[in-house]
């Protein structure tokens, strides 16, 4: 399973949509169906309102740094954006809701994208817990020459050159 669209809105000054992706709507409705929520602007402003703001009574908006969705944890990132607004100056602010994983369920996902053999993904689940070669192949019953095999199939595969662009491909960039 490929890892979910991140939520995107776009809102004016005062907080209202100005636009948004599906995903956002998905993210936000959960465990409501998207299509059954109308109208999607007053669902929308409401529910930034009550859930994506932090409330301790400062004049600028504030936004939650994590939003929960049933059992998903979402990353929760605002942007102010100076911009033009119906021939009008005004503040906008950008919302990006990106899904948060653990490194397990990123591993799992990422064995999937890259199409990882069971012992290339044991391989790298170690490398994950910080294991040196010789040990993931006394973990694994094999030899350091064969994880260092399965290692170089795993960096063709995610298209990077280092054991630690494997580890990067997992943690994914630091907030």
């Amino acid at each position: 399973m490929v890892m979910g669209e991140p939520g995107f809105i776009l809102l004016d000054e005062t907080l209202h949509p100005i636009a948004f992706n599906p995903a956002a709507i998905q993210i936000l409705a959960f465990p409501n169906k998207p299509e059954r929520i109308k109208p999607v602007n007053v669902f929308l402003s409401d529910k930034i309102r009550s859930s994506l703001l932090n409330h301790h009574g400062k004049s600028d908006p504030e936004f939650v740094r994590e939003y929960r969705s049933g059992s998903r944890r979402y990353l929760c990132r605002a942007f102010r954006l100076n911009c033009n607004l119906s021939a009008r100056t005004g503040l906008a602010i950008a919302v990006l809701l990106e899904r948060h994983m653990s490194g397990s369920e990123s591993l799992e996902e990422l064995a999937q994208q890259f199409d990882l053999t069971g012992r290339e993904s044991e391989t790298v689940s170690l490398l994950l817990e910080g294991l040196t070669s010789k040990e993931i192949a006394n973990r694994m019953n094999i030899s350091p020459n064969t994880v260092k095999a399965f290692l170089r199939l795993v960096m063709v595969k995610m298209d990077v050159s280092t054991r630690s662009g494997i580890v990067g491909k997992i943690v994914g960039p630091l907030p």
